[in-house]
């Protein structure tokens, strides 16, 4: 990986985690301060990071980390019901056997977890697993920040996290397996399985907000 990779993969982790919260600003300088990155990895990340819309530049403001609206996720998740049966079934057939040993290990470690970062840290690497062994880098390229966006969007919203994280494993221990298995029809239905998941959650996400809208405006 290259110094602009690595600082993509700090800052994406730290909007993931909302350590950068929505609706702030960050100058340039004042990231690679904080960071301790050169500015020329740093304005390449950015770049990027703002092609995945992880950050908007806003010329003569600075750097934006912006909201992440029930909508937003909705419609990413539209995209990721489409997409990744695909790399899921792809990886299936594609997959090396080291690459299958990695899914493995990762199963194996995820059955102990109980909590949330390292549940967290076991789901960035699935993801990663996955798109790697789909050997296929555009689908790789569109995959990538669906998914992250998709994680900061429950981190943000995660209320109970023991009973998410049983939850998660519940649906991504199944894909992993199948995985393993090479049987691409189990593993993609298993990836239509996580995505209902991850829409009820961003359906109760919009209705807690609701029910709270309402209470405010009734001591109107």
């Amino acid at each position: 990986m290259t110094k602009a990779d690595d600082a993509y993969v700090l800052l994406a982790e730290m909007i993931e985690t909302g350590r950068l919260s929505p609706g702030d600003f960050h100058t340039e300088s004042g990231l690679v301060e904080e960071l301790g990155i050169g500015r020329t990895p740093l304005r390449e990340a950015v770049q990027r990071l703002d092609r995945d819309r992880l950050v908007r530049i806003r010329p003569g403001r600075g750097i934006e980390i912006p909201t992440n609206s029930v909508e937003d996720q909705l419609r990413r998740l539209e995209v990721r019901r489409a997409v990744e049966p695909l790399a899921v079934s792809l990886a299936c057939e594609r997959a090396t056997a080291a690459e299958l040993a990695g899914v493995r290990a990762l199963a194996d470690e995820m059955v102990e977890m109980e909590e949330l970062e390292p549940y967290v840290a076991a789901v960035r690497e699935t993801h990663r697993l996955l798109c790697a062994a789909s050997h296929n880098e555009y689908l790789a390229d569109t995959m990538t920040p669906l998914q992250g966006l998709s994680r900061r969007f429950w981190l943000a919203h995660v209320l109970n996290p023991g009973e998410e994280v049983r939850a998660g494993k519940e649906l991504h221990l199944p894909l992993l397996r199948h995985m393993v298995a090479r049987d691409a029809d189990a593993a993609a239905a298993a990836s239509i399985r996580l995505n209902d998941y991850l829409v009820d959650f961003a359906l109760g996400v919009a209705t807690r907000k609701a029910r709270v809208g309402s209470r405010s405006a009734s001591g109107y």
